[in-house]
């Protein structure tokens, strides 16, 4: 069974990302276990604190689960062009200490997606991770992107994807992804 974590990078109760999220565990395949993660609790990186008191709870949770994942798909927001600083602390938090970037980063696939109500989806922040994910030793998979414009058009006041043309885009991308780490982890 290929296992599959997929990180909201919004704190948002109504974000698209979660939704977005929360849409690609529905429509996994069956031969996928795919967990979701956020990003609440984690505090603003400090290296004081990490000094005095190590990698903080939430942080190591999510790092846990990275570890323990085939695969991570980023579904990220783009606030102001770029990616969400929230989004980039966790990562900052997950990169500590130096010692277990290859354990949580090094040869991993991961994936990027992401939902916003603007016309261009979220090609900027996605572009912006790149030299994130490069630095980290990460496995970024270039197979497909997922970028939705106009999210407020796809998801019902619940959250739930309604544009069905969306679901199967989803669909196809999470299965691609999957097959895609199916090879890597053979």
């Amino acid at each position: 069974m290929t296992k599959i974590l997929g990180i909201s990078g919004s704190l948002r109760k109504a974000s698209f990302n979660t939704a977005l999220l929360k849409a690609a565990k529905s429509v996994a395949p069956d031969d996928v276990e795919f967990e979701s993660a956020t990003l609440h609790g984690i505090p603003l990186y400090d290296g004081d604190v990490e000094a005095e008191s190590g990698v903080p709870a939430a942080a190591a949770d999510l790092k846990q689960k990275i570890v323990a994942a085939h695969g991570v798909i980023l579904f990220t927001p783009e606030y102001n062009n770029s990616m969400p600083g929230v989004f980039k602390n966790a990562i900052d938090w997950l990169s500590r200490p130096p010692a277990d970037i290859r354990k949580v980063f090094g040869g991993r696939p991961f994936a990027l997606a992401g939902a916003s109500p603007g016309s261009f989806g979220t090609i900027l922040s996605q572009n912006a991770w790149l030299a994130v994910m490069r630095t980290l030793g990460a496995e970024l998979w270039s197979g497909k992107r997922l970028m939705l414009p106009k999210a407020d058009t796809l998801f019902d006041s619940e959250g739930q994807l309604t544009d069905d043309q969306t679901r199967e885009r989803l669909r196809g991308f999470v299965r691609a992804f999957a097959d895609h780490v199916a090879t890597v982890k053979a």
